[in-house]
């Protein structure tokens, strides 16, 4: 079996492609700190609020015809 290095965080990547990834990423930006997380945009909370909205109904209207 390979050596599987662990993260920073002492998580485990089987691969270890994490680790290579962030070197190949921070690798020739060396001022350059992470990018902060992307906040939520209106946009998606919009889209879950709609989609909750439509599943409610459909299991209403499921409800209906079952007892109907």
């Amino acid at each position: 079996m390979t050596n599987n290095p662990q993260g920073p965080q002492g998580s485990n990547d089987p691969a270890g492609s994490t680790q290579m990834f962030r070197a190949f990423v921070d690798e020739g930006q060396p001022g350059r700190q992470a990018a902060p997380a992307p906040s939520a945009s209106g946009g998606s909370r919009t889209g879950v609020i709609l989609g909750v909205i439509a599943a409610v109904v459909i299991i209403v209207a499921v409800a209906w015809l079952a007892l109907a």
